[in-house]
């Protein structure tokens, strides 16, 4: 698990933007949810729940999901918006000694704001960090590393990750995925009641369409059972 921090911190560092830029605060980051309203249309091991009291077992486990998601969203965010930053301001300067001293400033600068709170991540966190960050940006955390660093190092970073059950190639696909379908649920949710902060996702989804296909989905396996 500490070298998928360090991993997920190289992220950050990479997408980063100037040493006085604006970022979540800790309260934000660290705030843990009670919540335990579920929509009416859920998933949970491949069974649609619809208008449907959930079991303990799938209620627990649904909102340690949500506290996940709430947990590491607003990091996926901060690597989105360092990303463009990045991307942005590496146009401007010509020389690669000019972007290597930058980049330095910036690991510098991000060593200081993010360490600690990333070190505080568990394996599963970590996951949901990965799909949260495909989400935003509309790459993987391996590709993201493999761009800005080495293939070689992108290599092993993904192997060495696995290990902890961590994949930095997952991406996020909510129409095919189920617990990715819960994450989007549960970030709509978040984002109408004012939980989190909403940043426009990289490929959006219609969440009455996403909604509408899962349900489709269960009547075609219930069917498909009968028969």
């Amino acid at each position: 698990m500490m070298f998928f921090r360090k991993i997920i911190f190289g992220l950050l560092l990479i997408t980063s933007t100037s040493l006085f830029a604006q970022v979540e605060t800790k309260k934000d980051l660290d705030v843990e949810e009670s919540d335990t309203t579920i929509i009416d249309s859920i998933l949970l091991k491949e069974v649609i729940i619809y208008r449907n009291k959930l079991s303990a077992e799938e209620r627990k486990q649904f909102l340690l999901l949500q506290n996940r998601v709430y947990k590491v969203y607003p990091y996926a965010k901060i690597a989105s918006e360092r990303l463009v930053a990045l991307n942005n301001n590496m146009k401007k300067l010509k020389s690669s000694k000019e972007k290597k001293k930058y980049s330095k400033i910036v690991e510098d600068y991000m060593e200081n704001e993010f360490k600690a709170q990333l070190k505080k991540l568990s394996r599963k966190q970590g996951q949901i960090l990965v799909k949260l960050i495909y989400r935003q940006t509309g790459v993987t955390t391996y590709d993201l590393i493999k761009e800005h660093k080495s293939g070689w190092k992108a290599f092993w970073s993904n192997n060495t990750a696995r290990l902890f059950d961590i994949n930095l190639k997952t991406g996020y696909d909510p129409y095919q995925v189920n617990e990715d379908y819960l994450i989007e649920t549960i970030l709509y949710r978040a984002f109408y009641n004012g939980r989190l902060s909403e940043q426009k996702a990289a490929n959006p989804v219609d969440i009455d369409d996403l909604n509408v296909h899962w349900v489709d989905k269960s009547n075609e396996l219930i069917k498909n059972k009968k028969d």
